[in-house]
């Protein structure tokens, strides 16, 4: 009798503990505690028990009874209490949860690729693990060029194709110049190629990866204007309405006249400050595509005459007005303090 009466107020407690709403206790309270419950049915056998049994039984029963009442009326609380805590209206408005937002770099991708798009520009992407062909020598750029060397470029180790020459990480998006030129076969081209391009070079004017855009425009009486009026139409854009470039002679193997590209310094509008000493920012190459460059990509120089351009997002961005970065590397960094500022 009494393992029987432990092991009923085990079993109660137990019940009573795991349960999840007061109309769960109410059962739990009839079935213990009720005219007919379990302890009233122990009860009512005392009085056949042996006479020297019937006190301590009696006492049991009783013990069973507070502790099963005690643990009705804590649960009860904690129910109630709870119900109160968590109370919940499904038509009130949700709370917006915090959300991120798009890094520096890729919102100025998507403005540039926006721009040229507006014009006719079409947005391709072409590998970053690049042929030695279509890296250089479709470029007109002999193996004994600078930029060939293993101090200026990625190489990757692994067998030389036969005939495009060895792998590297694409230290350019001009790779994509021949590259669209076979696709497209036949002009007219108008090419704007947004990729990540590696070299050797780190310090706060240069990463080892970094982002480029490449514009290709390929077509018949292609000329030296269009490629200035479409400078001039993306710094207007980009930089704000009084914006202006100039293009200063340079060269380059793959183009033919090459200039080097400025935009005015959105600080003081070409006037000369502390931000330029000149009034003007260099933000890379431009000119016109050279024969050898449209001959490998299967287009006639006869018939056809191009120009390009290719500069460097994260550059062209650091002069945007309201950016105030001076070290390219400061981009590439995940402090939550200057990534909340864009």
């Amino acid at each position: 009798m009494e393992e029987q009466i432990q092991n009923l107020k085990n079993q109660a407690l137990a019940q009573i503990i795991s349960s999840e709403t007061p109309e769960d206790l109410e059962s739990l309270r009839v079935t213990y505690l009720g005219r007919n419950g379990h302890i009233n049915k122990i009860v009512e056998k005392i009085p056949t028990l042996e006479l020297q049994q019937r006190a301590a039984i009696g006492r049991m029963v009783n013990d069973v009874r507070v502790a099963v009442e005690e643990a009705l009326r804590s649960q009860y609380i904690d129910l109630t209490t709870q119900q109160k805590t968590e109370w919940f209206d499904p038509t009130v408005p949700g709370i917006i949860p915090k959300i991120g937002h798009l890094h520096l770099i890729t919102q100025a991708i998507e403005e540039i690729s926006e721009i040229f798009q507006r014009i006719g520009f079409v947005r391709v992407r072409y590998p970053e693990v690049e042929w030695d062909w279509f890296a250089f020598e479709a470029l007109n750029m002999p193996k004994n060029h600078p930029a060939r060397d293993e101090w200026e470029t990625f190489f990757v180790d692994t067998p030389s194709h036969l005939r495009y020459g060895q792998m590297v990480l694409t230290p350019h998006t001009s790779s994509g110049q021949p590259r669209e030129m076979q696709r497209v076969k036949v002009p007219p081209i108008r090419m704007i190629n947004i990729a990540k391009t590696y070299r050797r070079q780190f310090d706060q004017t240069h990463a080892p990866m970094f982002h480029q855009f490449e514009g290709l425009v390929i077509d018949k009486g292609i000329n030296i204007t269009h490629l200035k009026g479409t400078i001039d139409h993306f710094a207007r854009q980009f930089y704000g309405p009084g914006a202006v470039s100039r293009i200063r002679p340079f060269h380059f193997r793959f183009t033919e006249p090459s200039f080097e590209v400025d935009f005015s310094c959105v600080h003081c509008m070409g006037k000369g400050c502390k931000f330029c000493k000149s009034g003007w920012h260099e933000v890379g190459g431009a000119g016109m595509v050279h024969p050898n460059v449209l001959r490998a990509g299967g287009i006639d120089p006869k018939k056809y005459t191009g120009f390009a351009f290719g500069w460097g997002v994260e550059r062209t961005l650091l002069l945007k007005p309201g950016v105030n970065i001076n070290d390219i590397r400061t981009l590439y960094g995940t402090d939550l303090r200057y990534l909340k500022q864009f």
